[in-house]
Parts: structure tokens; sequence; C-alpha cells
């Protein structure tokens, strides 16, 4: 046994753990067929030396688990007796028994603390004499001084771009160094004129005024002895929106409803060095530090910078820079929120996309077709003669000569007011110009004021490449077919997902960037075939929880960046993701760290919901199916009281979780009155010219109608009392028997859900293949590399993941794999034996390690399925029911026959086949 990954629950990276409760996980493989975890233990210490051997030194010990009988490998809570120390490194490593009482040990894994009883950063005053340290209303704090931070906001105390500085010497290498920061809107830290990590927009967006973002670096090999710098460039983000004299900024759009958080562009770091006679000293952000106004001028997030290179101060960030000339950083207020570790994965670039095609449509102008749509930060190399004006445009549509175009006329503003703007320095050499604060979608890129080969006194333009921007949450799956149409769809579904995903999930990172709550829960369960979500859904419920009114509303996005009116702002399908999170994060990552913090805030919603019901227990009042004929909804009372049922029975699991049985069976009774209100007033069981019970809208009563969405959501969401349920499905098969999407945005899961129930991926294909919308492959066919927004071809936005959803099909029933006990402890293999695939080959690499199906049929029609399990996972292959004969063999053993509809297999790699 080896045991190949550790981490712990609700955090990417570990360099500032602020909390005094933590939970553990590991991943184990093996090579015995038979063999399985009886017992753990988890020693956590200070010393990591204490670690080398079984021998523990008592005085370095934190916790230990002790020995525990018990096959868990995740969600195993750590909380010392008395918190965790602060600014202090800590060393864990697990040891796993298997049933012969072999003992197998992890590697060391460590983590570093921040003040995990502290969020709170000091005023300037309160580290100097005015207010002095030994005042009785002060006292506290400073007899505290271990656990306080230190450190205070600086800036120039203005709203744009800054570069801020200090400059120190070392008269000896740490052994250990520890940067924290943090820089609002976004900030690039550099360590000796060197980036500080490869993260990109930091820190995460949040609602300023309750929870700023801090990031942490391990810098000590960037350090040295003698003279060091530390370096920020300081940008504006949402915190402080900046649109420009012409540039489009959507939260100002219109009715001009955004509000800045902050007029002060401000940031604060500690620098926490560790010697190895073990001095601690700290480095803290002050009025030492040193401040220029930066070389982009403006930025703004929509894509829009300008940055003039004859600005730029060479070398700012790096020993030997002359600042004199700077001025003083000024000590800042800051922003109103308390200070937390930055838990989601860091943004970061990823591929890089070079054009495939490149032309100039008329003199001064030069286009690029990068040839895939995806969320991008541009790169430009241009060389020219200084003060030289670049315009930089960026599109997801191009017009018949190449040029950008914004094919919504509702928004021309964004055809013409997403720029960036760079001046150049003449220096005679290729220039490079990247955005340092902004990003967008775009397939198209336009340069202005350039030509390919510098003549007409214009500067040549020597490159433009994209490259893909995305959160760094870990890759897991992958997926590939015999039907090249198809394959083309799992392509435009990845980059779609991968392009809306970032601090927070959007549904758009081109015109809105808004953190839009029903694609975190609609798009979940296929969003975690393909990435690690656990960190960022733990994120995401925070700015969930920041956001929640008074009144217990949650409203649709969050952070809630602009006001939005009426159902736009109050709509259960959106909101439900504060009671929908917890038990995703329970069902695919077998964690529950949420519950405790997310229960009060998911009752308060729940109550708020309940003075809204209509006729007993109805929930009509929201976007209905938004994305249905464009954006009408409809199916209000179906699809809106069956996501409140699913929300309280959400409820009532985190209240059993907790021990509250008084409060779970209140929440349970509760469901069981919507349940039948739902049915008293949706069911109808009496229609004479229909031959079954079917479920009814609300949208034009009295009259009935007998939609596909109706009754896919009273059976998804099990609101279909038994001896109806057959039913039910017929009503929904004689609806979809066209092979039509009826759907929006949120009956589209709950539609190819039920299809993969009944068993006709046929059908599935032939809507994804109509030749007309509602159709996924129309958009291919027009040669759209990613997902729109709505069913229509002239679309304004063309990387929206909100219609992604038949991705989870494709996972879940195509390639057949179905996580069906907590984390994939046990899932369901169920290959497409009915559809129109012979080949078909994917893997996901699940919280307990890699699964790797393929499923191959000959011409005989005979199935060959190659399988691998990972270690403490059950997996059940089902069976087609008219197979005569099916056998199956693990590597290095005999075949063995498989009697029943099903076989469980344990840990290793299989091959089953199946006869027709």
């Amino acid at each position: 046994m080896e045991i190949t990954r550790c981490g712990i629950h609700g955090f990417h990276e570990v360099l500032g753990i602020d909390v005094d409760e933590i939970r553990f996980f590991w991943v184990i493989a093996s090579t015995q067929p038979n063999a399985s975890q009886k017992a753990y233990r988890v020693v956590l210490v200070t010393d990591e030396s204490s670690l080398r051997d079984d021998n523990v030194n008592p005085s370095k010990l934190a916790w230990d688990s002790g020995y525990v009988e018990s096959n868990e490998q995740r969600n195993i809570i750590c909380k010392p007796d008395h918190g965790f120390q602060s600014t202090c490194s800590y060393y864990w490593r697990v040891t796993v028994w298997d049933q012969p009482n072999q003992s197998f040990h992890s590697a060391v894994n460590h983590f570093f603390t921040a003040y995990p009883r502290s969020h709170l950063l000091p005023p300037y005053s309160m580290n100097q004499t005015y207010m002095p340290h030994t005042a009785l209303i002060f006292r506290t704090w400073f007899e505290d001084e271990p656990n306080r931070w230190k450190a205070v906001w600086i800036g120039d105390g203005g709203d744009k771009p800054i570069y801020v500085r200090k400059s120190f010497d070392l008269s000896r290498t740490p052994v250990r160094a520890i940067l924290f920061a943090s820089g609002l809107g976004h900030f690039n830290m550099s360590v000796n004129g060197r980036p500080a990590s490869d993260h990109r927009l930091d820190p995460g967006w949040t609602n300023y005024h309750r929870r700023v973002q801090f990031t942490s670096y391990d810098v000590t090999a960037q350090l040295q002895k003698g003279q060091n710098v530390l370096g920020a460039h300081v940008g504006n983000g949402f915190y402080a929106g900046d649109k420009g004299d012409d540039r489009f900024f959507w939260p100002m759009y219109e009715d001009n409803t955004y509000v800045r958080y902050g007029n002060e562009l401000c940031f604060f770091s500690e620098l926490h060095l560790f010697y190895e006679d073990g001095e601690h000293t700290t480095l803290i952000s002050d009025p030492t530090w040193r401040v220029s106004k930066s070389a982009t001028t403006l930025a703004n997030i929509y894509a829009s910078e300008t940055h003039d290179r004859r600005l730029y101060p060479t070398g700012w960030d790096a020993p030997e820079f002359d600042d004199a000339h700077w001025a003083p950083a000024k000590p800042l207020t800051g922003p109103r929120g308390h200070i937390y570790y930055q838990t989601q994965p860091p943004v970061v670039l990823h591929e890089t996309f070079k054009p495939i095609k490149t032309h100039s449509p008329s003199p001064g102008v030069v286009c690029y077709d990068l040839g895939q749509n995806t969320s991008t930060m541009v790169e430009v190399v241009v060389e020219g003669a200084a003060g030289s004006e670049i315009i930089v445009r960026y599109s997801e549509t191009v017009k018949e000569d190449g040029t950008v175009l914004m094919p919504d006329p509702l928004f021309k503003e964004f055809e013409t007011g997403v720029f960036s703007r760079i001046y150049l320095a003449g220096t005679g050499a290729p220039e490079v110009w990247e955005p340092d604060f902004s990003f967008t979608s775009a397939r198209y890129i336009q340069v202005e004021g350039v030509s390919l080969d510098g003549e007409d006194g214009l500067p040549k333009i020597v490159s433009v490449v994209g490259r893909h921007i995305s959160s760094a949450a870990r890759q897991l799956g992958t997926m590939k077919t015999d039907k090249e149409d198809v394959n083309a769809l799992l392509n435009a579904c990845y980059w779609t997902f991968s392009s809306n995903l970032f601090s927070y999930h959007t549904d758009c990172p081109q015109i809105e960037k808004f953190g839009w709550l029903e694609v975190t829960h609609l798009l979940a369960p296929a969003t975690q075939y393909i990435r690690d979500m656990e960190s960022l859904y733990t994120k995401i419920l925070d700015d969930i929880l920041d956001a929640q009114e008074p009144s217990g509303l949650v409203p649709t996005m969050a952070p809630e960046i602009r006001y939005m009116c009426g159902p736009l702002h109050d709509t259960i399908t959106w909101g439900c993701a504060l009671c929908f999170l917890p038990d995703i994060l329970r069902q695919y990552y077998g964690s529950t760290h949420v519950i405790a913090k997310v229960f009060p805030a998911a009752v308060r919603y729940m109550e708020y919901m309940r003075t809204k019901e209509r006729r007993g227990g109805l929930i009509e009042h929201g976007l209905g199916d938004w994305g249905r004929g464009i954006a009408h909804g409809n199916n209000q009372a179906n699809i809106e009281t069956a996501i409140y049922y699913r929300c309280l029975q959400n409820v009532e699991m985190m209240a059993r979780e907790l021990g509250e049985t008084q409060k779970a069976d209140e929440f349970q009774q509760w469901a069981a009155r919507i349940y039948a209100a739902y049915n008293r007033h949706l069911l109808v069981t009496n229609d004479p010219s229909r031959p079954y019970a079917y479920y009814t809208s609300l949208d034009n009563y009295p009259e009935r109608d007998r939609d596909a969405i109706a009754q896919a959501m009273a059976l998804q969401f099990g609101m279909v009392p038994q001896e109806h349920r057959a039913d039910v499905m017929a009503a929904f098969m004689d609806d979809v028997a066209d092979g039509r999407m009826r759907s929006g945005e949120i009956g589209l899961r709950f539609l190819f859900n039920t299809l993969a129930d009944a068993k006709r991926p046929d059908l599935v294909l032939q809507m994804a293949r109509q030749e007309e919308h509602p159709s996924y492959m129309r958009f291919l066919r027009r040669g759209e590399t990613t997902l729109l927004e709505f069913w229509q071809d002239a679309c304004r936005s063309k990387c929206h993941d909100m219609l992604g959803t038949i991705y989870e099909w494709f996972y879940a029933a195509v390639l057949g794999l179905k996580p069906t006990g907590l984390a994939y402890r046990t899932f369901v293999v169920d290959p497409p034996y009915e559809a129109e695939f012979d080949h078909v080959q994917g893997s996901v690499d699940c919280p307990y390690g890699l699964i790797t199906v393929e499923f191959t049929r000959d011409a005989q029609g005979a199935v060959t399925l190659s399988l691998r399990v990972p270690f403490g996972t059950t997996a059940v292959v089902k069976l087609p029911e008219n197979a005569k004969n099916s056998a199956y063999l693990r590597a290095g053993e005999a075949k063995q026959a498989v009697e029943g509809d099903d076989v469980r297999l344990t840990h290793g790699e299989y091959s089953v086949f199946v006869q027709p």
C-alpha cells in the first residue's frame, strides 16, 4: 500500500491556514487484490524531525488522532485543544494499517498558519504612539501580540494603479520565509524582480465590506543575503472599478447601480523570516515602503487597460533600483472587511493559443483568429517608435472582413468600448505588453495602429497569442468517443466550463463576469468530472453567506456587484446554492466541513421562503425555466417548488449532521407539507383526454399543459407518488418523442437526467443534432468552439456555460460513470450498450484515485469493457438485460463468469466481456 496524495479539505494551498479546525484526507494505491485499510493514525507536530520515526517527541506534538480502527480516508477532523499557534509551521503524516497489520506511512506534509483567531488589520495609529499600547482599550490587543496582525494597509491615497516596493537588507538567509500579502482590487507580487508565484488576479473577488482575502507565498528560495526587494503592482478590479473616459464597464451599464467598495487602492503584507537558531522576525507594510504611480494608468477589468511603456520604471521591483524620487507610502484605512486566507485555487495562465489565421483588412489594422474561443489574457509583441499608440480589441464574433463585432445591438457599446491602449517606449527592440488586471473571452484579436511588415511608418506587429486564464483547480477528467461531432461538443463544453472558473463561478467571462449562483449547483455534477471544485465551492459559500440579506433572502449573485430587481434578485433556483452546495460537497467530496457555518443561514433562507409560499406551499415568483424562448420564464411553480422541497431536505440533512434532531424533524415535516401541496396543485389524475397521470404547470391557469420539464422536475426531485411514476414517465416520453429540446437552462439538466433514466441516448443525441435551434450542433456547424448564452445564432455572449448540463449526461450516460456513494466510495459504470457508440474512453481522478473506463463494441456486437477501480472504492458494473453470457477478469487472474445484471468490483484493473 502506498499513500499517494494527502490534503486538507477546503484548502487548495496551505500556507496561511487561519482556522482552528481542519479536516484531512488521503489517497491510497495498492497492487494487492484484497488489501484494505484496517486503521489509521494522523500525527501533527511542529518539528519535522519528529516524524522521521515512530517515536514522536511529546513536546513537539500538536495533535494525535491515535490509532483508529476505520477504513475512512476523508473528513478526518483535527481540532487541537487550544487551537493552532499563529505563524507556525506544522507537519503531519498519515500511517495506515492493512488487514495483516502492516503499517504504511505517507510522506510528511506541511502547512503554515496565519492568525487563526485574528481577522482584522490594525489601523496605523495602533502601531504608533497616537494611541499608546498601554491604553486600557488596546491593552488586550497588544498583550496577545503573537496572535494578531501587525501590517497596515498602504497606498498613495488614489484610485489609479500603483507600484509599491520595500528594500531591505538581510545579514543572513532564512531557512524559511513566508509572505502574506493582499492588494485591492488585484495585485501582482514580486520578490527581487521575479514573480512570487504564478498567480494572476490575486486576491479572489469577495464582498470587500465583509471579507478580504490574503494570499501566501513561500519565498525562501528567492531571498538572498544582502539587499532584497518586495514589490507589488496594484490595480482596480471590482474593488474600485474604473470605467475610464471611453470604456465599457458592465456594473455601470444602463442604470449605473455599481457602488465602489473603496476609492483608494491599497496593499498590505507581512514577511515572516525564520532562522536556524529559532529567531523569527517580521517585516510589515508601513510608511517606510515607497510608492509610485503605475505605467498602467487604467485598469478596467473588462479587458480595458491603458499602459504607457515610456512611463515604465525598469527594474522597479529589483535590488539596486533608485526609489529616492518615489513618495513614502501612505497608511490607509483600507476596506471594511476582515482578512481571511484565500482558500480557493488561484487564477493562473494555462494553454497558449497561437493564431491560425492572420490578415490585414485595412491599412493599420491586423486581425488574428486564435482558433478557439476561451477566457484569455493576450500577449502582444510590437516594435515601433516612441509614443506610437496601439489599440487592442477582443471579440467572440467577427464581421465578414474579420474585424470585431458585437452581434447584439443592445450591446454595441461592448464592441466599441472594450479595448486596451498601449504607448510604445521606442526602445528599438520588440516590446511586450500583456494585461495586468483584466481578462475577457475572445477568439479574435484586432490590433490597430500597426502593420505586418512595419511599412507606412507604422509599428511592426511581431506576434499575438492568447493565453487561457482560469482557476488552478486540479484537472480530473477526460473523455472521447468514436463520433467526431460528439467529440467537438465535448471540446466546446470543456472550454466553456474552464473559461468560467475563477475565484468564483461565473457564466460569462466576457460581458458580465458576475457570480451568478444557478450555475454553481446546476453544473456541479458535470464540473466535478473535470475539475476538483471542493475548495472553490467552499469559498463560494462564504460569498453567499456575505451576500445574504437581513430578511434571509439570498440574492441571485454573490458577490453582489450590481443590484438586480425583482426575480433577477430573488429567485430560489439561484439562491438555493446556499442549501445545495453543502450537499454537493458531501456527495462528491465526502466532506461536511462547511455545514456548521451554513446551517443557521440556510434556516433563515427557508424561513424567508416560507413567507413567499402561495396556495399552501408553492413558490411561483422566480425566473422559471430561464433561457427557454430566449429568456422568458415558465414552469415557475413546478421548478421553484421542487427546488424549495430539495432545499428543505438538504437543511434536514445538515441538522442531522449537527445532531439537531428536533430541527431535522421539523424540516422533514415541512418538506412533506410542500410535497403534498405540489401534488395537490400540479398532479393531474383525472384528465379524460390523457391515458395517464401527468404534471401541469400553472402558467396559463386553469388551462392544463403537459410539457417534459414539468414531468422531469417531479421525477428527478422525488415528487411523484410511486403509483404514478410510470404514468409520469409516459407523459414525459410523449413530449420528447420528436427529439426537440423545449427547455431553458434550469430544466435542461433534469431533461437529460430523465432521458438517461429512460435509457434513451438516441433522443438526447437527436436533440443535440437538430438543424435548427434549440441545438448544440448548430452552434458547432456555424463554427463556434464554445457554448452560447441562448439558443440563437447572433448571441451577445458565446462562452456561456449555463446550457452546458449535457456535459454531465456524456460522463454519466455515455462514459457511463456515476458516483453513488459519498466521494465515489461506490460508483456505477453503466456503459452505452444501447447507444450508437462503438468506442468510448475516459478517466476521472476521483477523490479516491484514478478511474479509467474504455468501452469497445466489435462488428458482431460483443462488448469489452476495460476498467480501473481505485483503492477504497467499489464499482458496480451494469450489464445489459439481453446479454447471453458475461464474464470478467482481474489483471493477472483467471476469467470468471457473471451471474445477474451487474458485477461488483473492488480496486484493481479489470476487463469485462459481454456477448450479445
